[in-house]
């Protein structure tokens, strides 16, 4: 993914004694929160300092204690967005479960938990977005989806599956997933349902042996 953001050089500024200087204490996350919120609503162009101080209700000088500028915000959001989406997600599957079997029966409920499964659609439709027309963008994108294909194809290759076939599973089941999650409107919650364990069968089934 991309790398960490380096230290800012600029000397960070004082804060002032009136309630300014109790809003300027805002920690990195807030700032990230809020722009990541900004770009999922308003798209990258709004992800402005001058647009977040004025939200936040600070001075553009308080966004200098956190951040080198603008860049290194943005480099940030995408950094906050691969720990939460693809590195602390796996870790949390992995966890869960030992059986690559359940952990892929997870992976495949993911579009399909809630409010926070929503949330996270918004993010990543909003981050593609973003990444069809900014190159680091599209590198944190790009990683992400290699990241997470290469997770997946270990659980099918963990299952017995050869290696070149596993990746292949694992792309396609990926791709799956991530089209439930962009297009969450289209269909019922049964035919979700239905769609999720026709998919279990499916990515679980060997090829050449009969449909179940």
């Amino acid at each position: 993914m991309n790398s960490p953001a380096q230290p800012s050089s600029r000397t960070p500024r004082k804060p002032r004694v009136n309630g300014e200087g109790v809003r300027s204490s805002l920690t990195p996350e807030t700032w990230i929160e809020a722009a990541t919120g900004v770009l999922v609503d308003q798209g990258i162009d709004h992800v402005r300092v001058d647009l977040l101080a004025q939200h936040l209700g600070v001075t553009r000088g308080s966004f200098y204690w956190h951040f080198k500028d603008r860049e290194d915000l943005l480099r940030r959001v995408l950094q906050a967005w691969r720990e939460t989406a693809t590195e602390n997600l796996t870790e949390r599957l992995e966890s869960a479960h030992a059986d690559p079997l359940e952990q892929l029966r997870d992976v495949l409920s993911l579009p399909f938990r809630g409010r926070a499964a929503a949330r996270a659609a918004r993010i990543e439709l909003a981050i593609r977005a973003w990444a069809r027309r900014d190159q680091m963008a599209r590198f944190a994108v790009d990683e992400a989806d290699s990241s997470r294909i290469g997770y997946i194809a270990q659980l099918f290759s963990a299952l017995g599956f050869p290696v070149l076939e596993a990746r292949s599973r694992a792309f396609l089941l990926y791709s799956y997933v991530v089209s439930e999650s962009l297009m969450p409107t289209l269909s019922t919650q049964s035919q979700k349902d239905e769609r999720r364990r026709f998919a279990e069968r499916l990515f679980m089934q060997r090829v050449g042996s009969p449909a179940a």
